[in-house]
């Protein structure tokens, strides 16, 4: 039996509207930053949607709460189950809290502990298993049969990508209010359910905007997917120090939204996204994490010109482990330091 991944929704600009009016009091409205120093650096203009600012850490308390908002009274009691390496996790959990039903989330052991420490902490069950050797689907499904559960996909489920939409819808009018017209919106993308609620956000309100994904290298299933016109696999499950954006294949409902509007790929190296996360500190006062940091590492490594052009780009989480984040800020200071 495959996993019920089915949403009481369609993905549509209406539906994201309607995702909006959920989220209100609960999601903060993240800002639209720029940076002198960050646009000097590439010859152009970038903008920064700062969702490390989000409930939770990330953007992923956006697309949790808007799916467990969808769930009938009556199956309230029998919770949620989730599989995540941290932000779904917190997500889901602190959702889960809000409107008052049990959630159980399936994590790599090799998460990040402080991510594991913050789902438990928001009153989830944690249960564990190993990435290389174990299916998380097997035990989420059986989780989910034992307790008549609803399982939360972490990108692949309507109501969580018009839930990561909302963050388009809020980038779109911000620029109207800055007067700002993007040339290219970059997005750091795993399974691409945050990349493709932009897209089908932006599909309304800015349909002229370029879209692409940003990944880390070996990681990069989304980039080589719109190449290739059909979603493909990743070789590897982990191994890279994004664990936030590391997925086995994209999703095939943010998979047709990314493909209609023709989205483009971006990949990065380990070492650029670390040089990205000791970067937003430094220069920009922010705190992110690896995977979330892998669209400004495209932008501060070059894969891609913003010569004389306008960029949004996302900064999708700040949940970062403190021993990863001292060696950013170690590995930076050396490279920075006079010979």
């Amino acid at each position: 039996m495959v996993l019920d991944v089915s949403s009481p929704v369609e993905l549509t600009f209406s539906e994201i509207e309607k995702a909006r009016t959920r989220l209100q009091g609960y999601a903060s409205l993240t800002p639209l930053l720029n940076y002198p120093v960050l646009d000097e650096q590439v010859n152009g203009r970038v903008f920064i949607k700062a969702e490390n600012l989000q409930r939770t850490g990330s953007f992923k308390f956006r697309g949790a709460f808007n799916r467990l908002s969808l769930i009938p009274q009556e199956q309230r009691p029998s919770g949620v189950v989730a599989c995540s390496s941290g932000n779904h996790a917190q997500g889901v959990a602190a959702a889960a809290k809000i409107l008052g039903f049990p959630a159980v989330i399936v994590m790599p052991e090799d998460a990040p502990q402080l991510k594991i420490q913050r789902t438990k902490a928001l009153g989830a069950q944690v249960v564990l298993y190993d990435r290389e050797s174990e299916d998380r689907e097997a035990i989420a499904r059986g989780l989910c049969e034992e307790r008549g559960a609803t399982f939360i996909h972490p990108y692949n489920d309507s109501g969580v990508i018009v839930g990561q939409g909302t963050t388009g819808l809020e980038i779109a009018e911000q620029c109207e209010v800055l007067g700002v017209t993007p040339d290219v919106l970059i997005s750091c993308t795993g399974g691409g359910g945050l990349t493709s609620g932009i897209a089908l956000a932006l599909e309304d309100k800015l349909p002229e905007c370029q879209i692409y994904t940003a990944e880390p290298a070996g990681f990069d299933d989304y980039a080589r997917s719109l190449e290739a016109g059909t979603r493909v696999r990743n070789a590897a499950l982990g191994g890279s120090v994004c664990d936030a954006v590391l997925t086995e294949m994209p999703g095939d409902k943010g998979f047709s939204v990314l493909s209609r509007r023709h989205a483009k790929g971006l990949c990065v190296t380990d070492d650029e996204a670390m040089n990205a996360v000791a970067f937003a500190y430094f220069e920009l006062k922010l705190v992110v994490e690896p995977g979330a940091a892998v669209a400004l590492a495209s932008v501060l490594s070059g894969k891609i010109d913003l010569a004389g052009k306008t960029a949004v780009i996302t900064i999708s989480g700040g949940n970062v482990d403190p021993a990863i984040f001292e060696r950013a800020l170690k590995q930076y200071s050396a490279e920075k330091a006079p010979a």
